[in-house]
């Protein structure tokens, strides 16, 4: 188990995820259409090329969805209850297909459970830059995770 237990986490800490991710075609045509989104700036190419990009953007929810999932295995995986929620998530700037994404964690705030002893919230400020260190999207992530007597 590579996820920490909530009395382990301390505010402040940072953590880089070790995971690289180099955006493909596949990943973002099939995202689109698995999630019903038929914007043409993702899946079709030449009104991609007629827009201010000039090229295919990948889509913002596999860009957000890529950003949580390189985390999970720093930070919460087998010691979360739930996700309790996502705030202030924003894209500053487009991700391409060829991109290379990678993310770094912040732990930003920590708040006993009243109801389950032991345990807490972590809220966890995500980061995902690109090759060119730019930051492409940031969230707050708020999590339920087991206290070490779970």
């Amino acid at each position: 188990m590579a996820g920490k237990f909530f009395n382990e986490w301390v505010i402040g800490e940072t953590l880089t995820h070790e995971i690289r991710r180099t955006v493909t075609e596949t990943d973002n045509l099939l995202f689109s259409t698995m999630t019903h989104n038929p914007q043409p700036l993702h899946i079709d190419l030449e009104a991609a090329k007629a827009s201010e990009f000039g090229q295919i953007l990948v889509n913002g929810t596999f860009t957000f969805a890529l950003m949580i999932g390189l985390s999970v295995g720093d930070t919460t995986l087998g010691t979360l209850v739930a996700n309790l929620g996502y705030d202030k998530l924003v894209m500053p700037k487009p991700v391409f297909i060829g991109d290379t994404l990678r993310g770094e964690t912040e732990i930003t705030d920590l708040k006993p459970s009243k109801s389950r002893p032991g345990a807490g919230i972590v809220t966890f400020t995500h980061r995902l830059l690109n090759q060119r260190d730019e930051l492409v999207c940031q969230c707050l992530r708020m999590a339920l995770i087991k206290g070490s007597e779970a």
